[in-house]
């Protein structure tokens, strides 16, 4: 992947090589005999931790700075507010003419097309307009009152879709201008998964790649599974953990993550397409399953349908492992995500389990 480094990443290389160099030496003080490397650097606004198994020090060098690197492209190329590739492919989506687009927009577009049909429309990245309207295009969100409903209203009426965005070999062309590409949700587990493929390449078998709430893992940890926490809703204090090894991706999506706060109540920026404002329902949702992109996308089409509707998007999108923490701070899981989590907040209240569809078309008469 072309990348040129400017004088700040290689600075944040030097970081990181110290922060490498001190990993290795604490850990060779402990005696372990297959040691755990962990390197930490910034990206995608919050710390990324990068956990390598039984590596040395020039394969460790290697792997962390071919994948901080890779952070910082990415996070330059589908940046949804600063000048770059995705602002000019919104600005020629304006235009609904086909033109070129930048080689490292198009998976994602390809991904999200796919995805927002698996969801019902619930996982739609088409509606970067109504992110802007509720100043969630901003490095620092602030105070704000909510938008006016009539500017709400106008936008929803619209229906910005991935659906209108057709792809013609290198091209795209989209055919509504209310189209603005906002890839945030689902960018830190996309650029989690490019990671782990980079990794294997380099030999790696066992790491932990990790950023914010969403988690990737290959392998063990020497022997023993990777233990993930999940966050109480409140974002502090740890609501559970779960295990995992081989290649599985654990990603959660709450309403702590990016919000802002207005005559005591929250607004955070998981905007439910069909209302134009925050889905309201739901804390938190954790989505586990092989890849962090599907488990992004998941986790937030989840969230918006809710504590009474998630079962039936889940199926749509073929996820098994759900847990989802509603406004009255209930846990509502799936039987599979059931059976791996373990919890640690005893005090927390659990759904009782409902009968699925097939279960109640047989139990009528």
């Amino acid at each position: 992947m072309p990348y040129s480094p400017s004088r700040s990443s290689r600075s944040r290389r030097a970081r990181l090589s110290c922060v490498i160099a001190a990993a290795l030496l604490g850990l060779a003080a402990c005696g372990q005999e297959t040691p755990v490397t962990t390197i930490r650097f910034d990206a995608f606004g919050t710390q990324v931790d990068l956990s390598l198994v039984s590596v040395d020090r020039q394969q460790a060098q290697q792997a962390a700075s071919l994948v901080q690197q890779d952070f910082a492209f990415l996070e330059e190329a589908w940046h949804s507010w600063q000048p770059g590739p995705m602002g000019r492919v919104n600005q020629m989506l304006l235009t609904e003419e086909p033109f070129v687009a930048p080689p490292s927009t198009m998976p994602l577009v390809r991904i999200s097309k796919e995805l927002e049909t698996r969801s019902g429309g619930l996982f739609n990245p088409a509606i970067g307009y109504l992110m802007d309207l509720w100043g969630f295009h901003a490095d620092a969100v602030r105070s704000r009152p909510p938008p006016p409903s009539q500017q709400i209203a106008r936008l929803v009426e619209a229906a910005p879709a991935m659906a209108q965005i057709d792809i013609e070999g290198l091209e795209l062309h989209g055919h509504n201008p209310a189209i603005k590409l906002d890839f945030d949700s689902i960018a830190k587990g996309h650029a989690l998964d490019l990671a782990i493929e980079h990794l294997r390449e380099l030999g790696i078998k066992s790491a932990l790649v990790q950023a914010g709430g969403e988690v990737r893992v290959i392998g063990d940890r020497s022997g023993q599974p990777w233990r993930i926490t999940i966050r109480r809703p409140s974002g502090s204090g740890v609501l559970a953990i779960v295990p995992m090894r081989g290649d599985e991706s654990l990603v959660t999506k709450a309403d702590y993550d990016r919000n802002f706060v207005f005559k005591g109540e929250i607004y955070h920026a998981i905007i439910d397409p069909r209302t134009g404002s925050p889905a309201r329902g739901t804390r938190s949702v954790t989505v586990l399953h092989q890849d962090a992109t599907t488990a992004a996308a998941a986790a937030t089409a989840l969230f918006i349908a809710g504590p009474t509707e998630w079962e039936a998007v889940a199926r749509g999108m073929e996820i098994g492992y759900v847990l989802l923490v509603d406004a009255e701070g209930t846990l509502h899981m799936s039987q599979a995500m059931a059976e791996r989590i373990e919890l640690v907040d005893s005090s927390a209240r659990i759904a009782p389990a409902r009968e699925s569809a097939e279960e109640q078309e047989a139990a009528d008469p």
